[in-house]
């Protein structure tokens, strides 16, 4: 999954980004409300966490222009602006949660983890297709044969994208922007990698290949 996070306090950050990597997400950073405006419009994530008081741009403005330009991504908004107030005037600009600073993470995490599954459809937090089920908390996938496997955080960002989008051909370019982070490189031999290995590990027919198309998570279980 691919997390926008809008924040302009360095040492949150710092705090956060390992943290938010750790939970199997690939992090984009904007430290002011311009630069994350013109990011969430041009690039595609699966969740944005907004701090309310960005410099250059509110973040409240910054999340009303989303809306009005029809931009459906998940907003958590996390702001030591915490009155009642505030937090109904983020709401109504169309955030779909809100978490006041100071926080912990693990609330952060369970909150993002919520936002996703309501997004996707999924009532807990293990996904299962043909077979395989995956438990997001430990990052772990129990194959068809019954052997549970711990995974690497790009394997595990890999296999989670591509049960989140079942009977979806999913492209080498759409794999690479929501499992590696912007200064990372994105090689579509990388990728194949890393398909072969979750393949080897779940099954040859696990994951089919659609020549210059990409890759489909398929529902055998051979």
């Amino acid at each position: 999954m691919k997390l926008l996070l809008a924040e302009d306090d360095p040492a949150l950050v710092e705090y956060l980004r390992p943290r938010l990597k750790r939970a199997g997400y690939a992090v984009e950073w904007a430290d002011n409300g311009v630069d994350a405006e013109f990011l969430a419009q041009e690039e595609s994530f699966d969740v944005i966490v907004l701090d309310l008081g960005l410099p250059q741009r509110p973040g409240l403005e910054v999340l009303r222009n989303w809306r009005a330009g029809k931009l459906q991504t998940p907003v958590l908004i996390l702001t030591a602006r915490d009155s009642w107030q505030e937090r109904v005037d983020g709401l109504k600009a169309g955030a779909d949660d809100y978490l006041g600073k100071p926080f912990r993470f693990e609330e952060l995490a369970a909150r993002l983890e919520a936002l996703l599954r309501r997004r996707f459809g999924h009532a807990d937090n293990r996904l299962q297709h043909g077979g395989i089920i995956l438990d997001q908390d430990e990052q772990t996938v129990t194959t068809p044969r019954g052997d549970k496997l711990q995974l690497t955080a790009i394997e595990f960002r890999l296999l989670r994208y591509l049960m989140l989008h079942p009977g979806k051909i999913v492209s080498k370019t759409e794999l690479s922007e929501h499992v590696y982070e912007e200064e990372q490189i994105k090689d579509s031999n990388v990728i194949e990698v890393y398909i072969n290995r979750l393949r080897a590990a779940l099954g040859k027919s696990s994951i089919r290949t659609f020549r210059g198309q990409g890759y489909r998570l398929d529902d055998s279980q051979a």
